[in-house]
């Protein structure tokens, strides 16, 4: 199984580099922050998928292996969204959409939209455009997230804890009137109850006791310039098959100490290239 498990990995470095898209990404709310009247969505914990028109990318560039029958009668143009199975599913997630030769697990795969790029108008405007597409050409595949309007800030609070209850990692809040655009947007945000860095690896520590042999932690410099040191939230087959140095994870935290420091940092997942 261990073998098996590792060859999946393997595949990740034979897949096909592309141009790296473009795309927006999202910023960190802040309670202070006036939110009212914008949209807000759950933010889904899966792989971002990019869909250029003709083919399947990663967020890093990589084109991704879809079946052929997965991708049949996607739009012409291009859309923005999370390939997605359900809550707390991200590493079969990764390991179905990232394989050079796909399977049949990509049928319990959909792809969820949240962003039409290069349409004119606002959020709502540019989502129409792929709603309109599928009254005449429906798919079960492509689904457009649901936007809900933000009308006080205990209906974001209200909205943000079912979310949590359920297992969900957070949601997104974005500005409706804002038109199409790119890099970290000061009108996209993400809010969790918990804050989460991306971090690259530096050093893989030994563990002890039971996992002497394996992986224990692993330290990591953080795009400030921060060295840390990680050694909860790994599973038993990352511990033996740890993330290799130079690759890029994602931790969260609980806010700062008095002296900058990250309070309870635990491994998340290792980020896409």
């Amino acid at each position: 199984m261990k073998i098996k498990l590792l060859l999946c990995l393997l595949t990740l470095s034979s897949l096909a580099f592309t141009n790296k898209p473009d795309l927006f990404l999202l910023k960190t709310y802040d309670k202070n922050i006036d939110v009212i009247d914008w949209v807000m969505s759950e933010k889904l914990d899966g792989i971002r998928g990019f869909w250029d028109g003709k083919k399947l990318i990663s967020r890093g560039g990589k084109t991704l292996n879809s079946p052929k029958f997965w991708t049949m009668n996607f739009p012409n143009f291009e859309i923005d969204g999370e390939l997605w199975t359900k809550r707390g599913d991200f590493e079969r997630i990764s390991s179905i959409v990232r394989r050079k030769m796909p399977d049949n697990r990509w049928e319990t795969v959909s792809f969820n939209i949240f962003e039409v790029p290069n349409q004119k108008g606002g959020l709502l405007q540019r989502l129409e455009v792929l709603q309109t597409y599928l009254k005449q050409h429906p798919n079960k595949i492509l689904k457009i997230i649901k936007q809900t309007p933000i009308k006080s800030k205990q209906q974001l609070d209200n909205f943000l804890g079912k979310v949590i209850d359920n297992k969900g990692e957070g949601i997104v809040v974005r500005n409706p009137r804002m038109p199409y655009q790119t890099g970290r947007l000061s009108s996209a945000l993400k809010v969790k109850k918990y804050r989460d860095e991306d971090c690259i690896v530096i050093e893989i520590l030994s563990g002890k006791g039971k996992y002497k042999e394996k992986m224990g932690s692993v330290k990591c410099k953080t795009k400030k310039g921060l060295v840390i040191k990680i050694g909860s939230g790994f599973t038993d087959f990352e511990r033996t098959y740890p993330p290799a140095v130079g690759s890029e994870i994602t931790f969260k935290y609980y806010g700062l100490t008095k002296n900058k420091k990250y309070k309870y940092p635990v491994f998340l997942r290792i980020r896409p290239k």
